[in-house]
C-alpha cells in the first residue's frame, strides 16, 4: 500500500488552499499513491495562531467536500483532509475521509482539545476506522497523539495498519530552526510519534504544514518507532512511502491488559 503525506504551505485565501490540495492529490496519484493525509483544520487554516483564518461556514465546507471529492474521482486517490467541520454545537476540527471514487466516508473529530484551542472548537465525542483498499486506519489529530496515547492505542487494538496524525506546529515568522529529525534539542513532538508507533506495533504517519520554522517534520513512523522517512524542515512537499502491511501487526497494542489495571478503560 502507497501513502502520501501532504505538506502544504499556509494558504491566504479558501482558494489558494484548495488549489494547493488539488495540486498534491495530483502529484501523490502520479507517484502510485492510494491516500493522502493533509495537515491539521488545513482549510481554511487552523484558528488562533499567527496567520489569518479565512471565513468558513456551511457553505464553505460544502464547497470543499464538493471540490476534493470530484478531485479523488479524477485522480483515482483518496484524501484524509484535515479541515473545520460546522456542527451543531459550534466549529470542530476534524478529518474528513473521501474515497477514491469520490465518496465521502465520514469525519473523525478531534476529541481532545488543546486547552488554548477551547474558547474555539468544540470537542467531538467518538472515535473511529476507516478501511480503504484494504488499508484500515485511524486519525488522532495533533494534541490527542502528542499528548493522549490512548487515542492512537484505541486504533491499534481495533486492527488498524497507521494512524494518520494530522496537526500543526510551528509558525512562518519565529521558532527554532530544525536540522536533525527527532533532536533532543528540538521540541519533543518527533519524539512523541515515535513512541506511538513503537509501543503499538503500527505505523504512524504524521503530516505538519510546511512552516517556515516548523516544530516537527512530516513524517512516517515504522512498526518499530523507526523514522522511515520525513521531508525536509520548511519545504512544502508531498512525502509518498510504501507501507507494509504485514510488519504493522499491533503486537504490542494487543498485549495491553486492562483488566490488570482495576478500573482503566482500553
Amino acid at each position: 500500500m502507497t501513502i502520501a503525506l501532504a505538506s502544504p504551505s499556509v494558504a491566504a485565501t479558501l482558494e489558494e488552499g484548495l488549489e494547493h490540495v488539488r495540486t498534491a492529490l495530483a502529484e501523490a496519484a502520479e507517484r502510485g499513491a492510494r491516500v493522502v493525509c493533509f495537515p491539521e483544520a488545513y482549510l481554511p487554516g487552523l484558528r488562533g495562531l499567527d496567520f489569518p483564518v479565512p471565513p468558513f461556514g456551511e457553505r464553505e465546507q460544502a464547497q470543499v467536500l464538493a471540490a476534493v471529492s470530484a478531485w479523488t474521482k479524477t485522480y483515482d486517490v483518496a484524501a484524509v483532509l484535515g479541515m473545520e467541520w460546522v456542527a451543531d454545537g459550534g466549529r470542530q476540527i476534524v478529518a474528513a475521509v473521501v474515497d477514491r471514487a469520490g465518496a465521502f466516508r465520514g469525519v473523525q473529530t478531534k476529541n481532545q482539545l488543546d486547552p488554548t484551542e477551547e474558547p474555539l472548537y468544540v470537542p467531538g465525542h467518538d472515535r473511529r476506522l476507516f478501511t480503504l483498499d484494504g488499508l484500515t486506519f485511524g486519525v488522532a489529530i495533533c494534541h490527542e497523539g502528542f499528548r493522549y496515547p490512548e487515542t492512537v492505542r484505541w486504533a491499534a487494538r481495533r486492527g488498524a495498519h497507521v494512524v494518520f496524525h494530522p496537526h500543526c506546529t510551528g509558525s512562518d515568522h519565529a521558532g527554532p530552526r530544525l536540522t536533525e529529525w527527532g533532536s533532543p534539542e528540538a521540541p519533543y513532538y518527533e519524539r512523541a510519534v515515535m513512541c506511538r508507533a513503537l509501543e503499538n506495533t503500527i505505523y504512524v504517519a504524521s503530516v505538519n504544514y510546511a512552516f517556515r520554522y516548523p516544530g516537527s517534520a512530516t513524517s512516517l513512523l515504522g512498526p518499530t518507532g523507526a523514522c522511515v522517512a520525513h521531508l525536509p524542515y520548511g519545504e512544502p512537499g508531498v512525502l509518498v512511502h510504501d507501507l507494509d502491511l504485514t510488519a504493522a501487526t499491533g503486537l504490542l497494542a494487543g498485549r495491553y491488559a486492562p483488566e490488570r489495571y482495576g478500573d482503566a478503560a482500553v
